[in-house]
């Protein structure tokens, strides 16, 4: 049965995340989002939560296990601070976590170890450029060839592309049409990262395009051996990240609309009293709740090993959506301060309008 209550170990990593993500990541965040840059002692502070150390076994570096509940606990509270600065701090996790599930007993002894120390940038790649990208089939392929892999393909939206120690690239095998994960580290041969993307939201998380031509891998490349992964899974892992950071962003803008329309008096009165106002002000409190036992649902299911391919995509799709309306309401009960980009509720509604094309940027 869901439990609708933190264990008392996870209330203490969630207060200590919101701590950090109100003292440390809220007073950069429109700095960040007007630069482009997110401070590397902000990322550091965070590391030190030990988010990732957390979920890797002793045996491999680190001191907990690997709990999808408690991953999006502590994904709300850190997107509650800034999208930006989450994505980047939690985007190791994209090429830890499927060496945890997936790796093989080499793999894992020498990968998971990095991860125990100091903040390393590591990455995944899997969108694809164009709007027709379809997992199922996707462009980027790989064949083998000589005892080993040839990759080719492009890529789109890759987080730390440019600093990534290695990355984690997503391409269908030609002969089966399978998909598996390929470990790629910088600096191989036929891989070029272009230039910065310009995003209309997320503007301090630094996203790349990549291209693969004939980039030759060794067998010991492919995640999982010859077994491989299951991609559906790293999927539902992913969708019910992004849902949960989408609750944080939701959370955030009905905050501070709630307050604000505490505060602000017209005609003698705050707008909250206004029957318009507190309406919409309701409205975006059931769909954060909505939204938050959603991604409760999906998580449990994914943590007692049930299929939940079903509740990761209902949750992301009905996230999306909803992060929107709630941003959105945010801004209107601002009314004309809510267009202007000193208040935060402007940054929040463009960060929300990307969860429905955020596909591979997080997970838990």
């Amino acid at each position: 049965m869901v439990s609708f209550t933190p264990t008392e170990e996870q209330q203490m990593l969630v207060d200590a995340i919101h701590r950090y993500a109100d003292s440390d990541v809220r007073k950069i965040a429109h700095e960040a989002d007007e630069t482009g840059q997110i401070p590397q002692e902000v990322i550091d502070t965070g590391w030190e939560i030990g988010l990732i150390p957390a979920a890797i076994p002793e045996e491999y570096g680190g001191f907990g296990e690997h709990e999808a509940l408690t991953g999006v606990l502590a994904a709300e509270e850190l997107a509650w601070g800034d999208l930006s600065v989450a994505l980047k701090l939690l985007a190791p996790a994209l090429f830890a976590f499927p060496v945890l599930m997936y790796g093989t007993e080499e793999q894992k002894q020498e990968l998971l170890p990095l991860f125990a120390e100091a903040y390393i940038p590591m990455t995944a790649a899997l969108m694809e450029p164009g709007i027709f990208f379809d997992h199922t089939n996707m462009k980027t392929t790989v064949t083998s060839q000589d005892g080993g892999f040839v990759l080719n393909g492009e890529k789109a939206n890759v987080p730390l592309a440019a600093e990534a120690q290695k990355m984690l690239v997503y391409a269908r095998d030609s002969e089966s049409g399978e998909v598996g994960a390929y470990i790629v580290d910088a600096g191989t041969e036929g891989m070029t990262i272009g230039e910065r993307e310009k995003l209309m939201g997320i503007r301090a998380l630094e996203t790349y395009p990549v291209t693969f031509e004939n980039v030759r891998l060794e067998p010991s490349r492919k995640l999982g051996g010859e077994e491989g992964i299951d991609f559906q899974v790293i999927r539902n892992y992913s969708h019910v990240a992004l849902a949960a950071m989408a609750v944080g962003v939701a959370r955030a803008s009905y905050e501070y609309a709630r307050e604000y329309a505490k505060q602000r008096v017209q005609f003698g009165v705050p707008i909250a009293t206004k029957q318009a106002i507190a309406f919409m002000l309701a409205e975006m409190a059931i769909e954060v709740d909505a939204m938050r036992m959603m991604v409760w649902e999906a998580a449990w299911k994914l943590d007692q090993g049930q299929d939940a391919t079903a509740e990761a995509y209902l949750v992301k799709e009905y996230a999306a959506k909803s992060a929107l309306f709630v941003t959105d309401s945010g801004v209107q009960t601002l009314g004309g301060y809510g267009f202007i980009r000193e208040y935060p509720v402007e940054r929040w509604l463009r960060n929300a309008r990307g969860f429905a094309m955020f596909d591979g940027l997080a997970i838990v």
